[in-house]
């Protein structure tokens, strides 16, 4: 089966298993495990920061972000596509006592005029607008990407309004590989960052978030609380070190190969619209009379593997187990249906 559900499907390579199993570890919630120390390290060096924090996940680091950057009764400003809206079950209301306001930009991005526009006045009838959050890539939004000129105008705002920004870069490097830009400049632009290393970078767990210390040191305890402390991390800290060394530029081979299929896509009579593929996810909405699930079934009795994705439509995402031929096959495949 080709399967292309999701790029968390992942598994770690041969030589990253044998590079995870010599990893020098000790137990992390006392701070002692070497191996995720010197990631923590290396990613808060990589982004210009002070300190960064190991995680099981990409929701941990958004949820635990949201609670050090606020405080019961503030008001985060995200996209309506976002992740932290669409797929966190709500936690920053939970985790946080927030409330949030949504923003209807183009596939998961918003303009500096937009944040303006949702920034709340201050009546004591309302949350006080408190933190932006920006999703790079955006997943719901077809793997679209903020350019740096793009975030500068809503840096700049923040700034002059005195409100905070987190960065949700689950996908960041898939990104970054396309414009050249720098981890350390997009650094400079936010006062947290997430990014994920269990997508198309392949490690089998973990994310990392990134921060000054001090924010830092409260994310540990809110880390703590969530249940995130793990003992001896460091074996899966090495698969993100190893991935970090071996699979950042090859993410231009995902991000290829999804314009591949998106191209294919185009011209096919069953597809009403397509999402413009920038990176490493493909999203298509179905002709009216032609149902996601039927249609999944197809896919599957083809021997290809997704995921419907609200609105009839379809989700394709390429990753490292996906190859050229696959692909190809793929492509071949979608035009026989």
């Amino acid at each position: 089966m080709i399967n292309l559900v999701s790029d968390t499907l992942t598994k770690p390579t041969p030589k990253m298993l044998e590079y995870m199993m010599s990893a020098e570890v000790g137990d992390d919630v006392f701070n002692e495990d070497p191996s995720v120390n010197a990631l923590q390290n290396r990613v808060a060096e990589m982004f210009g920061k002070e300190a960064a924090l190991f995680c099981p996940s990409g929701t941990m680091t958004n949820q635990i972000a949201i609670k050090i950057n606020t405080k019961p009764l503030d008001d985060v400003i995200c996209d309506i596509d976002s992740h932290i809206y669409q797929s966190e079950t709500g936690g920053y209301a939970f985790n946080s006592g927030v409330a949030i306001t949504l923003i209807q930009g183009s596939n998961g991005k918003v303009t500096a005029n937009q944040v303006e526009s949702s920034i709340k006045p201050g009546f004591d009838w309302q949350p006080i607008s408190r933190l932006i959050v920006l999703e790079n890539t955006c997943n719901k939004g077809g793997g679209s990407f903020y350019t740096l000129d793009e975030v500068k105008p809503i840096y700049d705002l923040c700034k002059n309004k005195g409100l905070k920004m987190h960065l949700d870069g689950a996908r960041l490097f898939n990104a970054l590989v396309e414009t050249g830009e720098s981890p350390q400049t997009w650094g400079s632009y936010f006062d947290t960052i997430s990014v994920c290393m269990s997508k198309g970078l392949g490690a089998p767990v973990g994310s990392l978030l990134i921060g000054d210390k001090n924010m830092i040191k409260e994310a540990r305890r809110f880390r703590k609380v969530m249940g995130g402390g793990m003992r001896q991390a460091g074996y899966l800290a090495a698969a993100c070190d190893y991935a970090l060394d071996h699979h950042v530029e090859r993410l231009k081979e995902d991000n290829n190969r999804a314009k591949m299929i998106g191209e294919v896509l185009k011209s096919l009579p069953y597809v009403k619209t397509l999402k413009p593929v920038h990176t490493n996810i493909v999203i298509f909405q179905l002709q009216d009379d032609i149902k996601d699930l039927d249609f999944i079934e197809k896919l599957k009795a083809k021997g290809i593997l997704a995921v419907p994705f609200g609105g009839n439509t379809i989700r394709f995402v390429t990753h490292l187990d996906i190859s050229e031929s696959m692909v190809e096959q793929t492509c071949k495949l979608l035009k026989e249906i």
